[in-house]
């Protein structure tokens, strides 16, 4: 998938998952946004991948630790 295409996918995912997310919450927002690319960069490009990962992000508490 070229970039642009890429994306606009990334960013309409990112808008589903946090839908319920208030804009306010930067940081939550970035942390999904950030797994999203992740799994992008790693092949997961499917939306379903693409959903399930940003799922996860948000599930999952953010640590100081990886």
């Amino acid at each position: 998938m070229p970039d642009a295409e890429m994306t606009a996918l990334l960013r309409a995912v990112l808008d589903e998952v946090c839908a319920g997310i208030p804009w306010s919450e930067v940081t939550t927002r970035e942390r999904v946004a950030e797994k999203l690319r992740e799994a992008a960069r790693t092949g997961r490009c499917s939306v379903d991948d693409l959903k399930r990962a940003g799922r996860e992000a948000l599930t999952r508490a953010p640590t100081m630790w990886p």
